[in-house]
């Protein structure tokens, strides 16, 4: 019955948030980078003008505060953090999440020079077999924490990750000391970085989670508290 009144209220939520009259992304807004307050601490955005479809999208859900008491639902250490799921504004402890957004998606951005190198910002999607055309979910993201590797780590996932693609030297260069994601590269659309607040990231990817079992969702939930433009320093 609790999941039932939550979802009735998930809904009453979202069809608001959808309904409420369509924001304009400025020329303006284009130049401004985004801040996130979380229960961890404070998280600078700054989108790449890259990815122009993902960019404006990204700028309007912030605009019309669709992220504001959204859930960190999916985290993983070493690897990512994961936000988007509108339905986790109002979930109960241990309820699986990562089905919700807005009924649309996104058409794939995936740029060669954008990789998956530590900090930078992605949209998540739904796997190949259901999504061949890669395309993104329209609110959901998430934030690269990754691990830095050697070079046989990155022959492996040459060999057995991207099926004998190699990985640029340049990147190799970055991904050993940086770290980052190499797995993912040209597989999802890349559309900023995080230019302030690493350490935050790496504090909410350390949280103890309910693991794979129960869909890597953080036992104490972290929430992004507000989410908004600001100025670019």
């Amino acid at each position: 019955m609790k999941k039932n009144i939550g979802w009735m209220i998930c809904l009453f939520i979202c069809n608001n948030v959808f309904a409420q009259r369509e924001v304009k992304v400025h020329h303006r807004d284009r130049k401004k980078d985004i801040e996130l307050l979380t229960d961890s601490g404070r998280i600078v955005l700054r989108l790449s003008d890259s990815t122009p479809l993902h960019r404006d999208n990204f700028i309007q859900l912030v605009k019309q505060h669709f992220y504001d008491g959204i859930l960190f639902h999916r985290v993983i250490n070493k690897f990512m953090i994961q936000a988007g799921d509108p339905h986790s504004k109002v979930a109960i402890k241990g309820e699986s999440l990562g089905d919700g957004g807005p009924v649309y998606t996104l058409p794939a951005e995936i740029i060669p020079s954008l990789f998956h190198r530590r900090g930078v910002l992605a949209a998540a999607r739904m796997g190949d077999s259901l999504n061949p055309m890669r395309k993104s979910s329209a609110s959901q993201f998430y934030i690269v924490q990754g691990k830095t590797f050697s070079d046989i780590g990155l022959d492996s996932i040459e060999t057995y990750r991207l099926k004998g693609r190699k990985i640029p030297e340049a990147y190799r260069t970055v991904y050993k000391s940086v770290g980052g994601a190499p797995h993912l590269d040209l597989s999802y659309t890349i559309f900023g970085e995080v230019i302030s607040g690493l350490e935050v990231v790496d504090n909410i990817a350390s949280t103890k989670t309910s693991g794979k079992e129960g869909g890597n969702r953080p036992l104490d939930d972290i929430h992004i508290i507000k989410m908004t433009l600001v100025r670019r320093r």
